[in-house]
């Protein structure tokens, strides 16, 4: 089973810059899909952005140009850079991979994704 491990949440004020770290034990496949989540309190769980096994990224429409979403294969790991934060990117945001041989567009829903990860806070005040 992979275990994915997130960290680099906090808070920061309107307009400040994170960056979430998504860790990975060693993988029993060759083509996935990394994404990132986000969950507000009292909101269902959204799709923010991924990237594949061959490098392909997505993104939600309201992080495009803000957030950029990259791997570094030799650590297991994915990042989320996010710029420009507001309020409304307050939540806990997630890790997720899903098994995806780049057959199709990368899924954006959340039932597509085997692994979790337990969830960072992020908090964005103004």
């Amino acid at each position: 089973q992979v275990q994915l491990v997130e960290s680099g949440g906090g808070s920061v004020q309107v307009g400040g810059s994170l960056r979430l770290s998504c860790a990975a034990s060693e993988r029993t496949y060759s083509w996935y899909a990394t994404s990132w989540f986000r969950q507000a309190p009292g909101k269902e769980r959204e799709f923010v952005a991924a990237i594949s096994s061959r490098g392909g990224s997505l993104y939600e429409n309201s992080v495009k140009g803000r957030f950029t979403i990259f791997r570094d294969i030799a650590k297991s790991a994915v990042y989320l850079q996010m710029n420009s934060l507001n309020p409304e990117d307050t939540a806990v945001y997630y890790c997720a991979e899903a098994i995806y041989a780049g057959m199709a567009a990368i899924p954006r829903a959340p039932g597509a994704y085997r692994y979790w990860g337990q969830g960072t806070q992020v908090t964005v005040s103004s």
